[in-house]
């Protein structure tokens, strides 16, 4: 199975989804946001992982989730927080799917797309 990668994720988030398999995140990230954006477009699922971008490869554990529904925000920023007044946020509605492992890793334009082997429970090693 195919799926387009949001790393970086807080473990916080990832373990709030493996409690309620329906969830609201919110993404700030630009490459997290494209990827959401980009799973829209061809109907893709979505692999959640702890790790970063840089640090995905063959062996990487996560989670499988269904892209619900996503919007896109425009919010400020005080000036004394950044060198940007704007910030995009991406509210994305996932379901988990599942969990899986990465089999193989494909560069695509900056963004990740992974085969995914689905795991059972037992398998993970996340903790």
């Amino acid at each position: 199975m195919e799926a387009v990668v949001l790393a970086g994720m807080a473990r916080r988030v990832l373990d709030e989804l493996m409690r309620n398999p329906y969830r609201t995140i919110e993404l700030r990230s630009a490459r997290n946001v494209l990827a959401v954006e980009e799973a829209l477009e061809r109907a893709m699922r979505l692999f959640l992982t702890y790790d970063p971008f840089s640090d995905v490869d063959v062996g990487t554990e996560g989670l499988l989730a269904e892209l619900l529904g996503a919007e896109k925000l425009e919010t400020r920023v005080p000036w004394e927080e950044s060198d940007e007044r704007e910030v995009t946020v991406c509210r994305a509605k996932v379901k988990l799917v599942g969990l899986g492992r990465v089999v193989e890793v494909e560069n695509k334009k900056g963004l990740l797309i992974v085969r995914i082997r689905e795991l059972i429970p037992q398998e993970m090693g996340m903790g």
